[in-house]
Parts: C-alpha cells; structure tokens; sequence
C-alpha cells in the first residue's frame, strides 16, 4: 500500500433502508435473520472457493504458452511472456475470462538444483512485478544464490498494465499540473477537493464499472492460485513487498495447504480494523518520522547542502520551499502538490536521499532547472503517464472494493484536522487520494480475517523499524498471526522494501530461508543498512 501510486453513500443509503425495514417488520426474528446474512456470505465464500479449485485445474491443464515478450513491453531475452485465463467473478468461473500477463526467466543452476517458480509482487495495489525477472538479467548480486534454484515470474495483476487494465480518468489530464494544494485554507478548499474525489469515484464507474466490484485483494489471490497452477506448481513460492504482503497473507488464509515458501517484506498491517481506512491514517504519522530523519541527515551533511545544520532548520527551508511554491508556482507547473508528491520519495527510500537534497539545494543557490524538472510531469511521456493514471486507478479500486469505508464526511474532516496538527506532511494529501472510496458506486467488502489455516509451513517477515509507508506494528501483527513465522527486523532503519537491499544479516537468512525452507529458533534483529553518503 502507497500513499504515491497516486471512495459509499448510495450503499449505505440502501443499507439504512433494509435496517428500517427488519426493525419494523421483523423485530421477533432478527436471529434469523442475522443467520440469514451469515449464510449467504458462508455460501458466496463457498462458491468462490469452488470457483478458484476450477480455474485452477482449468489453468493447470493448458499452462502457459511461453514465447519472447512482445518488442514494446521492454523485456528482453531470455525473458518469456504469456497470459493465464481467470474469471472475472470466481462465483461464475464458466462465465466470463479476462487474461493476466505473466513473465519468467529460468534458474541459472542445474535442473537438479531448480525448486520451481518464484512468484513476485512488488505492492500498490497497481503495482507491476513483471520487472522481476531483470533482477537475473541485471545480475544481481542479492539475488545470486535464489536466481540458481527458482525462476523468477512476475506479472501484472488484475487491471493492471497489461492485464485488462482499467482507467479512471484519461491519462494526459490525471498528469497535468499544478494540482490544487492539499493542505486546505478554507472550507471551499475542502469542498473543492471533495468535488474532485467524487468526479473520480464517477470516472472510474464510468470508464471501468464492470470491473470494479471484482477488484479486491481476494480474487487477486485466487487469481495468484491460479498462476501457480498454470505455472504447474504444487505449491507456490512468493515474495510480496508492501501491498504484495498483504496479498500473500489473504493467500496464506485462503490457500495455506498451496504455499510453500512465503516471504513478506515491509507489511500492510493485517488487521481488519486497519484495513484500509485506518492504515492510511497510520502512513501519516510514521511519513512524519521518516520525513524528520531524512532533514536529521540532511542536516549532518549542511557542509554540502548548505540547507541547515539541525532538523529544525530543514525543516523551515521545507516551510519556505511550499510557501513559495504557493504563491507562485515554479515555472507555472511546480506547486505545493508536486513538491509534496516528490520529496515523499525520501521517506520511502534512502536511496532517493541524495538526489533530492542535491536537487533542493541547487534550487536554493539559484539553479532551479533540476528540481522543477525533478517535480513536473512529462506530457510527452504518452506510456508513462497511461501507467501512472493506471496504477492510481487499481490501488484505488482494490482498496475501496476491499472494505467498507466511513462515508461521513465529518469523520474524514475530523480524523485528518486531528492529525495534521502533528503530521502536517502527507495527512491531507493522502486523504484526498482516498476520499473516493467515501463515494464508491460499486460494491464493497468485508476484509478478510487473515490468520493460519491448516498445512501453511513456516514464513518469513522482514520488516524495518522505521518504514513510512508500511509502519513496523504491521510486521508485528503478520508475525502474531501467522504460526511458526519468523520475523526479522532491521533496526534504526526505514526504507521501503528491505530484502532488495544490501544488509548480509538479512540477506543471508533470505536466500537459507527459500533454499532450504529453514528459519531461524527465534525471531532476529538485524543493525541497519548502510545510511547513503552525498
């Protein structure tokens, strides 16, 4: 889940109405029909269980049918490309089929070393893995020892990229710039953006409707299942980063008996009350923390930033840098918005430290051309904008399908008035991009309670104590309910997707832990990785 890969009154309207209507009518039974709801959840559950088995040996009959990856998708050879079948709605797996795109790369060993496919999700929801096989053809050196055992298979989940992908609002539009500032002045600022949230939720409705009630977290592990069975895996190996952790638990509570190796690095907290509304409340405050450790370095470093030598004073050029941006966008485009958008990477991921403070600085000694570059969009990047609209679009549509969302907008207002105090960085950005949920027009779900199901062998959490957008509480809460799961934690740390760094206390125990399946007794503190240098 991320707040950067950037909505339901007409439900709950229906819903007072059915209540209304069982208090007057039917006060001497509400057992029944409580047990009446209870049912008809258990029998959809049961028909898309049934659904997902038939998919599956639908997929395991015809596998996939490997050849180059078309010259566009920009993957080279030895990579190969397919597509696996699966229902839109695995309550109906005879009716009708859309087409995941699917990639892999072989095992560099022998055939005697190879353990099967590895199975990658990089997060979002929108997130792409089909880059995962490059990990091979790159030769990294993280990824040696794994490379020699498994193949690598990424690939696109349900509405993303090339899989029957879905669309809000056009591509060119969802780019452009300055956007409105997301800290609010006023009332109307506020009721502008709510404007803005509920014109998405009715784009997405219009351009993409007969998707949207089938976009959730559960059938993208079904549809995991089926991969694995068309990949002809009897049980699947994965490695899921931020989103992609919470994809592989719902797999893990809905397939346990079909994992074999799971690793989660950097958790979505499982916990239904967490899911979605609350995580992204949670985001705010540890963007925060994160954001302040950055300036902290930045700070350590004035002899070449010259931005301030204490966190306090990078922190008043950050004040001064959004003040004029403000009053007067940078070259017409840069505005707070895209200052907010881009100075976000620095929470999410140490790498991107040096390149913004050198970026910031520049811009405060008078070379601005770097940093507005840096922030605006391209409008001649036709693909990379059609991606980026696309990705906004799947994270929002999973995450309003997956849960139930407060659909007051008191609550809202109240919630993020009360956070921004403190957390001034990211809380009213990030709630704008989630307030379409508020206004949904499809249907939403109860999130599944993840938990150990019988036959799910021992997994691996790897989580850093001070991550932003997956705070560390989340690992915690996997690690509780997933049985004989071992959780690594990387101490004084906070970037976003640990396993792909260099960190040997961490690393060595990923490639023993998908080698041979073993964890440690106990559960493993490691120190941090190496913190970047200008």
């Amino acid at each position: 889940m991320t707040a950067r890969s950037r909505r339901a009154m007409t439900l709950g309207s229906a819903g007072a109405l059915v209540a209304a209507t069982l208090i007057a009518g039917a006060l001497g039974a509400p057992a029944a029909s409580a047990d009446a709801a209870g049912g008809k959840a258990a029998y959809a559950k049961d028909r898309e269980a049934r659904g997902a088995a038939v998919a599956a040996a639908r997929a395991a009959k015809k596998g996939v049918d490997w050849k180059d990856c078309p010259e566009d998708w920009g993957f080279p050879k030895p990579v190969q490309c397919g597509w696996v079948s699966v229902p839109l709605d695995y309550a109906k797996p005879y009716g009708k089929q859309i087409k995941l795109a699917v990639d892999r790369i072989g095992n560099t060993g022998s055939k005697e070393e190879r353990q099967g496919a590895l199975v990658y999700n990089p997060g979002g929801p929108g997130g792409s893995g089909m880059r995962f096989p490059l990990r091979v053809v790159n030769k990294s050196k993280l990824w040696e020892k794994t490379a020699k055992a498994y193949d690598f298979v990424g690939f696109d989940p349900r509405g993303v990229g090339h899989s029957t992908p879905i669309s809000c609002v056009d591509p060119q539009e969802f780019v452009k710039a300055p956007k409105l500032d997301p800290v609010p002045d006023s009332a109307a600022d506020k009721r502008a953006q709510r404007k803005l949230a509920a014109e998405y939720a009715d784009g997405c409705k219009e351009r993409s409707g007969w998707m949207l009630p089938h976009m959730t977290t559960p059938n993208t592990a079904r549809d995991l299942d089926v991969i694995r069975a068309a990949l002809g895996e009897k049980k699947l190996n994965y490695l899921g980063v931020s989103y992609g952790t919470y994809l592989g638990a719902v797999y893990a509570t809905l397939f346990p008996s079909h994992a074999r190796r799971m690793v989660f690095d950097s958790v979505v907290n499982p916990s239904r009350e967490k899911i979605w509304y609350q995580a992204n409340l949670d985001q705010d405050v540890a963007f925060e923390t994160r954001l302040k450790d950055w300036m902290t370095w930045v700070a350590k470093y004035d002899s070449v930033f010259h931005l301030g030598d204490t966190q306090k004073k990078v922190a008043a050029q950050w004040t001064d840098l959004r003040a004029a941006a403000k009053k007067a966008p940078f070259d017409g485009v840069v505005g707070p918005a895209e200052l907010t958008s881009y100075f976000q990477s620095a929470p999410y991921y140490d790498s991107t430290w040096v390149s913004i403070a050198t970026n910031w600085s520049k811009f405060v000694a008078g070379d601005r051309q770097p940093l507005i570059k840096a922030a605006s969009p391209d409008l001649s990047d036709i693909a990379g904008n059609k991606a980026s609209e696309n990705s906004n679009a799947v994270y929002t549509a999973v995450e309003c399908a997956d849960a139930k969302w407060p659909t007051s907008w008191k609550k809202w207002d109240r919630d993020n008035t009360r956070l921004h105090k403190d957390h001034p960085f990211m809380t009213w950005a990030n709630a704008w991009m989630n307030l379409p949920c508020a206004t949904w027009p499809s249907k939403q779900h109860q999130p599944i309670e993840v938990k150990t199901g019988k036959g799910l062998p021992a997994t691996l959490i790897a989580q850093s104590t001070r991550d932003a957008a997956t705070p560390y509480e989340g690992g915690v809460e996997l690690h509780k309910r997933l049985k004989g799961s071992r959780l690594i934690t990387e101490k004084d740390a906070g970037s976003h997707g640990i396993t792909n760094l260099e960190n040997p206390c961490l690393n060595e125990r990923v490639d023993a832990y998908l080698l041979t399946g073993k964890v440690d007794s106990r559960d493993v503190t490691c120190a941090p990785h190496a913190t970047p240098k200008p």
